[in-house]
């Protein structure tokens, strides 16, 4: 019995308790004027407008993040694809020194048999450097009787010819050499006054 009052005691201290906060919670909200009901609505409306000034701002840096991660995707693909393109640049740089002593190699004339077989081997190797160096896009810059270019063209000498006009090439001295749309060497030229 003495269990089953202790348990009725407690039932009724747990309603009391309900009821007194029921009670001041009803107090406290009939003890609010218009005043701190305003000054409440005012500090509420300046934390949702900093709170949304916040917001702005993490979107805004979240776009701007967005769009430099595009332009690093974007510049890094360029950069392969250049890489790419001019994959062949450093080799082709290091086979021109060979193929022009290749060319001054064939400039000889043969006065014996072996010297021209020699020579007609030397030949074949040539046209299969050169072929291969076409095959990577390379291509030999035009320049007698073309008009000097300075981004193709390394003038080296000038002379007098009326055979030629002003400003054009006259003979070549060492070949140029582009790789696509690059300039790998510049030709050596004379160009005529």
């Amino acid at each position: 019995m003495s269990n089953e009052k202790n348990v009725a005691e407690q039932e009724e201290t747990v309603d009391t308790q309900d009821t007194e906060e029921v009670e001041v919670e009803v107090v406290d909200a009939e003890d609010v004027t218009v005043e701190e009901a305003e000054e409440t609505a005012d500090e509420t409306t300046a934390k949702i407008a900093q709170l949304q000034a916040k917001l702005d701002e993490t979107e805004n840096k979240m776009l701007r993040n967005q769009a430099d991660f595009d332009n690093f995707r974007r510049r890094t693909r360029l950069d392969q694809e250049a890489a790419q393109k001019y994959r062949a640049q450093s080799i082709v740089s290091d086979i021109l020194p060979a193929l022009d002593n290749f060319e001054r190699a064939l400039q000889i004339e043969a006065n014996n048999e072996q010297t021209k077989s020699l020579l007609q081997g030397m030949n074949m190797v040539y046209n299969q450097l050169v072929q291969a160096l076409q095959n990577e896009g390379v291509e030999t810059i035009k320049s007698v009787g073309e008009p000097f270019d300075p981004h193709l063209h390394q003038a080296v000498m000038q002379v007098e010819d009326d055979n030629f006009e002003s400003n054009t090439v006259v003979e070549e001295l060492q070949k140029g050499y582009k790789l696509k749309d690059r300039v790998i060497r510049p030709a050596m030229v004379k160009v005529n006054q």
